[in-house]
């Protein structure tokens, strides 16, 4: 015959306390407790909204349910230092960013590191040491360069060694304001073993990685599971896209409507600790004919709900 369950004055039977007891004594004992996992902290690049305003930006955040807004250019203007919201208003900014308890998590420079002329690298590299400035006076933790398509008639390890030289220049300017110099996923500079040599090189605590998804497996077809591995260490902030193949180019469609495997990248990264950005990167500022950022904002958040369910 089974022994009767007895309650305790708050209705706690005597056998599910022991049961409770025992596995937080467990818990314990492994070195772990029992938390609640953190919620993923979602953003979006104003490269989907490139006519709206400071307050359209703002106002969709706060009302979409975003933790963060990341900025590659205001109304058209790509360089922020001309816009006002970004020099002379600047502080007014910020106020207006608090008031709603939304970050702004990254700023995209237009620098690009592999360039060899002398004129140019310097013109690139002064754009990103005033983006670090003003990521500094927005309380903003990251500044984005890039290279782009590998110069054909330059050396390959020339210009591996010229992005790392740029890394770690940037840094140092960037040394003394909390700004880390974050080096995106583009162009040609996708594959796995050239971006593990070129963060290797460019070690130091103000350089770090955005693992753009899609960039890298559209040109390399290298999986998520073969290339976190070895970049993990290293990022922290990520852009989130999907597209459909169409012939041999793709098409942006919402998430979790195309062929990107984001699953198994979203996995990865939650796996691991990550606790950057999922920045929505729709490039309506290059492809004006996906759909519009009314429709586009709204519904990232939706869809991101999935992959951490």
């Amino acid at each position: 015959m089974a022994s009767p369950i007895h309650h305790n004055e708050n209705g706690t039977s005597r056998r599910d306390f022991l049961k409770t007891t025992i596995v937080s004594a467990s818990a314990v004992a492994f070195g772990f407790t029992m938390k609640k996992k953190k919620a993923p902290r979602l953003s979006f690049s104003t490269l989907g909204c490139p006519k709206w305003t400071l307050e359209q930006v703002i106002q969709t955040a706060s009302v979409n349910g975003y933790q963060g807004v990341e900025f590659r250019g205001l109304e058209g203007e790509l360089f922020l230092p001309k816009r006002p919201e970004f020099s002379s208003a600047v502080s007014d900014t910020v106020t207006k960013f608090a008031a709603k308890d939304i970050k702004i998590c990254g700023l995209g420079s237009s620098a690009a590191l592999h360039h060899a002329d002398a004129a140019t690298r310097a013109k690139n590299l002064d754009e990103g040491k005033q983006f670090i400035d003003l990521a500094h006076k927005l309380s903003c933790p990251y500044v984005r360069i890039f290279p782009n398509n590998l110069p054909k008639d330059q050396d390959k390890q020339q210009t591996l060694n010229l992005i790392t030289e740029g890394l770690l220049e940037l840094a140092r300017h960037a040394k003394e304001s909390n700004v880390t110099v974050l080096l995106e996923t583009h162009g040609d500079l996708v594959y796995k073993d050239d971006l593990v040599q070129v963060m290797k090189n460019a070690e130091h605590p103000n350089v770090g990685l955005i693992w753009d998804i899609f960039n890298m497996w559209s040109v390399t077809g290298e999986t998520p599971a073969t290339v976190f591995p070895a970049l993990k260490k290293y990022i922290r902030h990520t852009h989130i896209k999907d597209a459909i193949k169409n012939g041999d180019k793709f098409d942006y469609v919402f998430i979790g409507k195309g062929i990107v495997p984001l699953t198994e990248a979203i996995g990865a990264l939650n796996s691991s600790g990550y606790q950057g950005f999922y920045s929505f990167e729709w490039e309506k500022m290059w492809h004006p004919e996906i759909a519009e950022p009314e429709l586009a904002f709204p519904d990232y958040p939706k869809s991101m709900k999935k992959y951490f369910s």
